[in-house]
């Protein structure tokens, strides 16, 4: 799943985010999911989320639960 939709991401769920600092060379980062910050439904660059280590950035793929 590419994170677009907020309905596809829980709370513990392992994503690759990219990070704002990231965002010209679309490096990604992956974590454990621990607050959705987008209130929309939808969004076309991806889902904002706060990783379990504190970090900040848009969801571009869902893997699996913790």
């Amino acid at each position: 799943m590419d994170g677009k939709k907020r309905e596809d991401i829980n709370i513990g769920d392992e994503v690759d985010v990219v990070l704002k600092a990231d965002q010209r060379t679309g490096k990604l980062t992956r974590g454990f999911v621990d607050d959705i910050l987008t209130n929309s439904q939808f969004h076309p660059h991806g889902i904002k989320v706060r990783l379990k280590d504190g970090q900040i950035g848009r969801v571009q793929e869902i893997f699996s639960r913790e």
